[in-house]
């Protein structure tokens, strides 16, 4: 397992140097150009494949046309989600670990963090310009469908590292490589289970998904605007309340099956 642990990070680090050199040249906004860099400090060469085939447009391919799709465009918004709340539960579990705050404490700071630095920062803060720059506004417009998200990711991240920490040894000591290797799988496990509920998110278009911005010499003012997939359709169709509280009170449910399967957080 030592030796694994160690051919990860080695894979990682390549996969890091790789897309933090590269991604400068893509025309994409800097708050997701941030999220793919931190997505790849933690997912390795798959948040690298995913950064190649998701967002970096071939030669004389125009960037928006290749993100249009709409896999892309739902790669964007929850890779965008992964990277603001993962950081935050990361941050979470860490202080967790020192702490000693068992499995409710962990959870709850957890989730505190991770909601709270993916919603106002790098949701509401980072993306307020696409509302008119407003950051009021923007925490209104980004907090159903962050906390959706959030849910979701949360789920499958807790599921992780519940089951990993017991299972490998040192992974609970943020110390060692072993932690970091369970905060890795856990995001990849998170970012897998969020991927649907996004798709729901951006074909509604309740979030974004890629963007592009426009640094060409006759762009007088460059600005990151979000590209649709035409299925999409214009940013006024959103699915009714009723819809959207259904679809709340699923990611709640699932949350809540989460913590039953680890165990431990309903006694």
């Amino acid at each position: 397992m030592e030796s694994f642990i160690l051919l990860w990070f080695a894979l990682t680090g390549l996969s890091l140097v790789f897309v933090t050199v590269d991604i400068p040249k893509t025309p994409e906004s800097t708050v997701l150009k941030w999220a793919f860099v931190i997505l790849t400090a933690f997912t390795g060469p798959i948040g690298a494949a995913l950064y190649v085939f998701g967002c970096r447009a071939p030669l004389k391919t125009p960037h928006a046309e290749f993100v249009s799709a709409t896999w892309r465009q739902v790669l964007g918004s929850t890779m965008h989600c992964a990277a603001g709340d993962g950081i935050g539960i990361v941050v979470g579990a860490v202080i967790g670990a020192f702490m000693q705050l068992g499995v409710w404490g962990d959870f709850l700071l957890e989730y505190a963090l991770g909601f709270g630095f993916g919603w106002a920062f790098f949701q509401a803060f980072a993306m307020r310009d696409m509302v008119g720059g407003s950051y009021l506004r923007s925490l209104k417009e980004t907090f159903v469908p962050e906390l959706l998200s959030m849910n979701v990711l949360m789920a499958g991240m807790v599921v992780v590292m519940k089951t990993l920490m017991p299972a490998i040894q040192g992974a609970d000591d943020p110390l060692r490589l072993a932690f970091w290797f369970v905060m890795s799988m856990a995001m990849l496990a998170g970012f897998l289970l969020a991927y649907p509920v996004n798709w729901w998110l951006v074909v509604n278009n309740l979030k974004h998904g890629m963007l592009t911005i426009d640094n060409s010499p006759h762009a007088a003012h460059p600005a990151a605007e979000p590209v649709a997939a035409p299925e999409h359709g214009s940013h006024s169709q959103r699915p009714a309340r009723l819809a959207i509280i259904a679809m709340g009170l699923a990611t709640f449910v699932l949350l809540w099956a989460a913590l039953w399967l680890v165990g431990g957080f309903l006694g």
